[in-house]
């Protein structure tokens, strides 16, 4: 679905007939599909802090939102995710909350604010839109990403890829990683969780006398589809956006089993003030417009109801992630003292 397409269907009232009408009391019963028709219109004013995300894509469903909703004004301060997430830890502190939202590209950014007891509940009919491990009880979880190991099938050619991320420091392969991207931090904070603090550091020793680093996960996918590498670590959409652009990329997707290497991280949204229309608003985001949006242009996995995943990646169900809590990725700073001390950041 383009960007004029969807700003244009977001805004019609015209879907309806492809969209069965249905009150919000049904999807409490079942994963349901929910169309922006079957909203109750957004009126007055709401401020969100939105993490920065998917080069403006994330503005296109706000600014749909906006011109479908003519008495709604959003008001909307932007900056890094974790930044955002810090802002508002202080405001609080402060005892002033000028956020009614906060949409955050990363999990753990949401579980620090949310475990700091400033996230509102959030209503059955919301929670159950969501498979029971993407059910939480003060945010919803918008979009998902997976970690991957894209890799050169030129440069890689018969040898075996690691089945294990732990595996990989030990392997032939050139490799390319980005450890000061906020991803890869999540993705560490998860091997602590579920490999020990020791092995982890063990880990990054090992990975940082092998790999090149880069700024951002596209360069490490770039680096790859070069043949700068033949193994890179990043989240899934920047291989599928690559390949969107260049469909004869020298790239493919590797994917590790029941560890961190296969992470399932989200995007997410909280509601920080009690009020209808912020939880309308998020019911938004959550609507099968929004959801199939960030799937065909962001390559982002939809979350909410049941909607297939991007092209070119296997479903939830035929991958292997670890089983792992994400407001447990809340715990950054353990993380980025280890990073340190092994001297990756």
């Amino acid at each position: 679905m383009q960007r004029r397409t969807f700003i244009q269907a977001l805004s019609l009232a015209g879907l309806a007939a492809a969209f069965p009408s249905m009150s919000l009391s049904a999807f409490a019963s079942a994963r349901q599909n929910v169309s922006v028709n079957d909203l109750p219109k957004l009126e007055g004013e709401l401020t969100l802090y939105l993490g920065r995300g998917e080069g403006g894509l994330y503005e296109d469903v706000l600014n749909a939102i906006k011109k479908r909703n003519p008495n709604f004004k959003l008001n909307i301060r932007r900056g890094p995710t974790a930044a955002l997430a810090n802002t508002i830890l202080a405001e609080a502190k402060a005892g002033i909350t000028r956020a009614d939202l906060f949409w955050a590209v990363d999990s753990g950014a949401i579980a620090q604010v949310a475990n700091a007891g400033l996230a509102n509940a959030l209503p059955q009919d919301i929670k159950e839109q969501f498979k029971p491990q993407f059910q939480f009880n003060n945010w919803a979880p918008v979009s998902g990403r997976i970690r991957t190991m894209p890799y050169n099938p030129k440069k890689v050619g018969n040898k075996p890829l690691p089945t294990s991320i732990m595996d990989l420091p030990n392997s032939d392969f050139r490799i390319a990683w980005a450890p000061s991207y906020a991803s890869f931090q999540s993705f560490v904070t998860a091997m602590r969780l579920t490999e020990g603090d020791a092995a982890t550091t063990q880990w990054l020793k090992a990975m940082k006398r092998k790999a090149r680093k880069y700024a951002g996960e596209l360069g490490v996918v770039m680096a790859v589809e070069r043949g700068e590498a033949d193994i890179g670590l990043a989240n899934h959409y920047y291989t599928l956006r690559l390949k969107s652009g260049k469909p004869d990329a020298n790239l493919k997707l590797a994917f590790t089993n029941n560890d961190a290497g296969c992470l399932v991280n989200a995007s997410g949204v909280i509601a920080l003030k009690e009020s209808k229309t912020a939880i309308d608003f998020i019911r938004y985001l959550l609507s099968s417009e929004v959801q199939s949006y960030l799937s065909s242009e962001a390559y982002e996995i939809p979350l909410a109801g049941i909607n297939p995943p991007p092209k070119g990646i296997p479903s939830l169900d035929e991958i292997s992630p670890p089983k792992i809590d994400l407001t447990q990725l809340a715990d950054l700073r353990p993380t980025l003292n280890l990073m340190r001390k092994a001297g990756v950041l």
